[in-house]
């Protein structure tokens, strides 16, 4: 086997900063392309390669190839079992991973889709993974989907969806030398930022993964100058809610929350959404992955692309090597034993399936 620690330094040293990924792209169409039996196929700077083997299910592994911007010019650094450089951990050692296995995997028990996709560390607007699914989308058809996210190890199932809401509270605007002629909105901002200080948070359990929901305020806006009592306040609120809610649902929960504090004319709008995603752990070859690597599941408490997946009714988990704590980190890094342990139990799916 290829030393995966010097495979994913290889990818380290060719940058590819979200927008700026061809380079990286070429490289891995080039060695998909000498993979006997495999369909590639490049839509912009996405590729997607696929078997064609008949077999009962289908399996997409993904990544996307970018990293947020850094030192790129530093490049990778072993040092005994250790990677250092930018995208090591996120997530270029999940990408070593998934090359590793489509080059040598010959005949795998399941039909797989390789997937690398652009674009990730950006707005969801941008993703390479929804212009594969809006010009492409028979190319992602499967039965499960992993993406090889950081997870130290773990199998991270489903994950939380997102919201974020701009609220605007009204006021009226006053010489602060006579503030009882006005009426000061950012002071009414305090009564609901107490009750989001004090929102009791829910903890449901879905597919045996316990997740963590969370309502918080995240930016503060407002005041004209330092002689007028304002009279708007924007308060910016993000919602993180378990996948046994619909997004319908964690709108009109967060609403609720809300409207003891809302009078005629203040506006609350959801501008951003990100669906949860359910687990999908009852699916025999997720079953299977876990029953034999005995790898760790747990709730993905967070927004990650398997959404994606799971809008389009494909089961979906994150299971890749690195530490997700180091990711965008200056001194972000990557040890040898996490390559190893993510690439076994791939691999051991890929030749048994279920």
């Amino acid at each position: 086997m290829t030393d995966l620690l010097a495979l994913t330094a290889e990818l380290v040293d060719i940058p590819s900063v979200s927008f700026e990924e061809a380079a990286l792209v070429a490289h891995l169409e080039d060695e998909l392309r000498t993979v006997p039996g495999l369909a590639v196929e490049r839509v912009g700077d996405n590729l997607v390669a696929r078997t064609d083997l008949g077999r009962p299910h289908r399996l997409l592994l993904a990544g996307h190839t970018d990293t947020v911007p850094g030192d790129a010019a530093a490049g990778a650094r072993i040092e005994g079992d250790t990677l250092w450089g930018l995208g090591a951990a996120d997530m270029k050692g999940g990408l070593a991973v998934m090359l590793e296995l489509a080059r040598t995997v010959a005949q795998p028990a399941v039909d797989v889709t390789w997937v690398f996709y652009a674009r990730e560390e950006v707005a969801r607007e941008h993703s390479g993974l929804v212009e594969l699914f809006d010009a492409v989308p028979h190319l992602l058809e499967g039965d499960v989907a992993i993406l090889g996210e950081p997870t130290a190890g773990a199998v991270e199932a489903g994950c939380q969806g997102t919201m974020r809401f701009e609220v605007r509270l009204r006021g009226t605007r006053a010489h602060t030398a006579r503030p009882w002629m006005g009426r000061n909105a950012i002071h009414r901002a305090g009564a609901l930022l107490w009750a989001l200080d004090a929102y009791a948070h829910r903890e449901p359990e879905v597919d045996g993964c316990r997740y963590r929901e969370a309502l918080q305020a995240v930016h503060v806006e407002g005041g004209v100058s330092g002689n007028v009592v304002p009279d708007e306040v924007l308060l910016r609120i993000n919602h993180r809610y378990a996948p046994d809610r619909t997004g319908n649902e964690a709108e009109t929960h967060v609403r609720a929350v809300m409207a003891p504090f809302l009078e005629e004319g203040d506006t609350v709008e959801l501008v951003d959404h990100g669906p949860a995603a359910q687990p999908g752990m009852g699916h025999p070859l997720l079953a299977s992955l876990v029953e034999r690597s005995g790898l760790e599941v747990r709730a993905k408490l967070g927004w990650t692309d398997v959404a994606f997946f799971s809008e389009h009714g494909v089961p979906a988990v994150n299971l890749g090597p690195g530490d997700p704590a180091v990711a965008h980190m200056a001194d972000e890094h990557l040890e040898r034993s996490m390559l190893e342990v993510g690439y076994e139990a791939l691999r051991t799916l890929l030749a048994e399936g279920v």
